[in-house]
């Protein structure tokens, strides 16, 4: 649980940012002397829900390359595992229609693990962990770089940033107006602070919520990422790299925070967990795709 948490902390901290902000600033168009205007409302919290899962994306590959301390490979190494790397990412990516390669690296970690990201298609970023590197057959790296490219090529990125903003428009919405229904209860001169404490609390409250959204799409998209890997690699290396993950479920770190949703597997889930895993339970995903055989 300490990915999800620190997932759904993290969107909740940009939320109450973009609320603290907005209130320090009197950016609040959405009340007039009858109350709350629903319709300012609803464009404010879809303009700033927006605005933060956007930030998020444009940063994403940057951020990723910092937190995760990925080392880039200059696609001119004289390394031969490197540029062996390099160009089977490369080629899948021509394959896939990708017309600016995407960077490729790796990171030092035990885990056996893999993930891509990046704000568009021709700015992406491939990285595999070492431990993946030390413990994959090279048909089973082939299957788990398809099902990144496949990530790229299907534009996982942005449309994930379009349901995380959806939702973070939701949260603040709904977040605001249980605010403004409980703040006519209590005194004038206490109603906008319990107001500004009961939104960031809510928003809090609901991010959570949020999550089982955003976490049941981006397990529906880990399906169409194995299929696409399927067809730019190969049913059998795909079918392969997810039977190595499942043997190797264990070395998948838990603080891989917003970046859960961007690599290969999450490792073993209990069923209460699973409802916030950002991916499907492996073996599911080796039976989808031997049934389509």
């Amino acid at each position: 649980m300490k990915r999800v948490l620190l997932f759904v902390g993290v969107n909740a901290g940009v939320l109450i940012t973009i609320s603290l902000v907005t209130r320090l600033l009197g950016l609040q168009p959405y009340l007039d002397g009858y109350g709350i205007n629903y319709t300012s409302l609803m464009i404010f919290c879809l303009v700033w829900g927006m605005a933060g899962a956007l930030i998020s994306l444009a940063i994403s590959r940057g951020v990723a390359k910092w937190t995760m301390g990925v080392k880039i490979i200059d696609p001119r190494t004289r390394d031969p595992d490197g540029a062996a790397l390099v160009q089977t990412v490369h080629d899948l990516a021509r394959r896939a229609g990708i017309e600016v390669m995407p960077e490729v690296g790796y990171y030092e970690s035990d885990e056996v693990n893999a993930f891509a990201t990046g704000p568009t298609k021709n700015r992406s970023l491939v990285a595999v962990s070492s431990g993946l590197l030390g413990r994959m057959r090279g048909d089973e790296v082939a299957g788990v770089l398809s099902h990144e490219v496949a990530h790229i090529a299907n534009g996982d990125m942005v449309t994930m940033t379009l349901v995380q903003g959806v939702v973070n428009a939701f949260v603040m919405f709904f977040a605001r107006v249980i605010a403004f229904a409980i703040g006519q209860m209590v005194r004038d001169d206490i109603r906008h602070v319990v107001h500004f404490a009961v939104v960031i609390a809510l928003e809090i409250a609901l991010s959570v919520l949020g999550m089982l959204v955003v976490a049941g799409y981006s397990r529906h998209r880990e399906y169409r990422a194995d299929a696409g890997g399927s067809e730019l690699g190969g049913q059998r290396n795909m079918v392969a790299a997810l039977k190595s993950l499942a043997s190797n479920s264990r070395l998948v770190e838990a603080e891989a925070g917003g970046l859960a949703t961007l690599k290969i597997s999450s490792g073993n889930r209990q069923r209460f967990a699973m409802l916030f895993s950002t991916h499907p339970p492996l073996a599911e995903r080796i039976r989808r795709l031997e049934g389509s055989r």
